[in-house]
């Protein structure tokens, strides 16, 4: 964006007026308040607003709820949309964030299936709040670090960024990120299809990369009755059919135990909202019960 009168956008921009009214244009579900219902949702603007980006987003807070973007497209790498304001011809909004490399994508999918957990909560149609801290961990952050990873562009001469078109998209991409959690995964590179069908195929063979990176296959851990029974002989089954009424073999006694962190809970639930301390609050809580655990 170029500012026509060199003096940050101002002068004839400001002489605009009021944005064309859009009939049938993508509105902001949230008439008031805070936009974005999900923890990732609300995650990706509290992280626009640490690059102090907040004032700016406001401004296209209106438009967002107005029905101003008339159009919303995610693809791997880049959102465009189509965003109505005071002149006849729309502008063109332009947010580039890099996709994970394949490499990277492959491991990333090797951790979730090797994690029942994440691969339950994944084929549901859910993104638990720990998958964050999965991805930073294999060197995948979801959200951008800095604001120099988003290229930003829109076609009208505000030479503002964002712009209250581009913050209008923002919003209505955290929006599209609440209807389909899938949506940001798919903005950095992997499809909800090709990600759940690559869960169930490594869930369903047993594999993950070996120490040189490569996928080996594994034999699953045995759990529930399945582990109880591991240890038991296995009958041919001609000597088995004249048994089949017969009591079955008693289990082994094996005391039940299960091994939990101290902030199980806080693991289970997403970050608070931003009036109550958002994330450094719960770093701040699972401070505290690390050490009541101890």
């Amino acid at each position: 964006m170029t500012s026509p009168t060199g003096t940050g956008g101002r002068g004839r921009f400001a002489d605009y007026g009021r944005p064309r009214r859009v009939d049938g244009g993508l509105r902001a579900r949230s008439s008031r308040g805070a936009i974005g219902v999900s923890w990732w949702s609300r995650r990706f603007l509290e992280v626009l607003e640490s690059f102090a980006l907040g004032t700016r987003l406001t401004r296209g807070r209106a438009y967002a709820r107005a029905g101003q973007v008339v159009r919303l497209d995610i693809a791997p790498g880049t959102v465009s949309a189509t965003v109505q304001g005071s002149r006849p011809r729309p502008y063109q909004v332009h947010i580039a964030l890099a996709v994970f490399p394949e490499q990277l994508w492959t491991r990333i999918e090797a951790e979730l299936a090797g994690q029942a957990f994440f691969s339950a909560r994944l084929l549901a149609g859910d993104l638990p709040a720990e998958l964050e801290e999965l991805f930073t961990a294999v060197g995948a952050p979801l959200f951008p670090a800095t604001v120099t990873e988003l290229a930003q562009r829109c076609s009208c001469p505000d030479s503002a960024v964002p712009c209250k078109h581009l913050a209008a998209t923002f919003y209505l991409l955290a929006e599209a990120f609440d209807a389909d959690p899938f949506a940001l995964l798919h903005w950095r590179g992997r499809s909800r299809d090709a990600l759940l069908d690559r869960l169930r195929e490594l869930r369903g063979t047993g594999t993950k990369p070996s120490s040189t990176g490569t996928l080996g296959t594994v034999r699953p851990a045995a759990a529930g009755a399945a582990r109880a029974l591991t240890d038991l002989p296995v009958a041919p089954l001609a000597e088995t059919v004249d048994r089949f009424w017969l009591p079955p073999v008693p289990l082994p006694d094996r005391p039940p135990s299960l091994a939990s962190r101290p902030d199980l809970l806080l693991r289970q639930l997403g970050a608070p909202a931003p009036a109550i301390g958002g994330p450094g609050l719960l770093e701040r809580l699972r401070e505290a019960y690390r050490q009541l655990g101890e």
